[in-house]
């Protein structure tokens, strides 16, 4: 932010050719500059926007954080005190009966937390585990955190397990952020039933009052495809096909995994690639009864010659 005073600085160029020109005041840098030469005249200057908030500088210095970024997925989101190695602030090793003490006072530092710093403990420690298995991006674990966090002080943990409400929160994360990730894929990763999961989902949504947005169904044509090492040739006129089901208005409603994999199968078949429903039956996580029906009714409104 520039401004073309200086309030608590009285100073000028000393070049004549600068007399004319103002000395301009840059709050965010610190600096007074001379606007003819560009000379840096004044420079290190105190911040007071600090006192436009009703603080001071040193009030602010006292207010501010230093350390690590806070996170939701550690369950005291990284402000509290770990006790540190066994060693003193000069690098040299503790006596035997200060390292007794020190293990000691860590024992009764891991006793003495809630049984609900312990639960999110554990619930964070799973919820890192499925990001690795599924490879989730770290803003969607995030935010799988915080719909956590949000269940625990609704009071939605009584009857339900942790395991499926960790798993329903990554789902609706997923479902969120647009993240590719079926009901089948987590429930797998958190080794829980799919019903439970679909359960405790719809308890989630509704009691948090979610607004889950359906899938793109182009990016489960990405997906699948990658994963069966499908031609890119055919990977394009599956998105054509899907372009032209969006235009006639038959996707709406419908599963948007069987319609990503029947797309892909009369893709596969236009270029000749010989897949059986029954793969990708397997692959996308749908029945092939699904697949072939959307299929039929596929070719029947767009009237694709295999």
């Amino acid at each position: 932010m520039l401004e073309n005073y200086s309030n608590d600085y009285d100073v000028k160029c000393e070049l004549d050719t600068c007399k004319t020109y103002p000395a301009i005041t840059d709050s965010e840098r610190g600096e007074i500059v001379c606007g003819g030469c560009g000379l840096i005249l004044v420079q290190n200057m105190s911040d007071a926007s600090y006192e436009s908030n009703g603080y001071t500088q040193e009030d602010f210095m006292k207010l501010a954080r230093t350390g690590p970024a806070t996170s939701l997925t550690m369950n005291d989101k990284g402000l509290s005190t770990v006790i540190g190695t066994n060693k003193d602030s000069t690098g040299k090793a503790l006596s035997n009966k200060t390292k007794y003490e020190f293990n000691r006072l860590r024992t009764w530092d891991q006793r003495s937390k809630s049984r609900k710093t312990a639960a999110l403990s554990k619930a964070f420690t799973l919820l890192h585990g499925m990001k690795t298995k599924l490879g989730i991006p770290d803003n969607v674990v995030e935010n799988a955190a915080y719909i956590y966090r949000k269940t625990v002080n609704a009071k939605l943990t009584r009857g339900r397990t942790m395991v499926s409400l960790v798993s329903a929160s990554l789902y609706a994360a997923c479902r969120e952020n647009n993240i590719p990730r079926t009901l089948d894929d987590v429930a797998e990763a958190g080794n829980v039933e799919r019903r439970i999961l679909s359960r405790d989902l719809r308890t989630i949504i509704k009691k948090l009052e979610l607004n889950l947005n359906q899938y793109d169904t182009s990016s489960f044509i990405s997906k699948i495809s990658n994963n069966m090492n499908l031609k890119e040739k055919t990977k394009r006129d599956a998105f054509e096909i899907l372009k032209r089901c969006e235009k006639e208005d038959i996707t709406a409603g419908k599963h948007p995994v069987a319609q990503a994999a029947a797309s892909l199968y009369l893709a596969c078949i236009m270029n000749g690639e010989r897949i059986s429903q029954k793969k990708f039956s397997v692959e996308s996580g749908v029945s092939d009864v699904t697949i072939r029906n959307r299929a039929v009714l596929i070719k029947k409104t767009l009237k694709l010659n295999e």
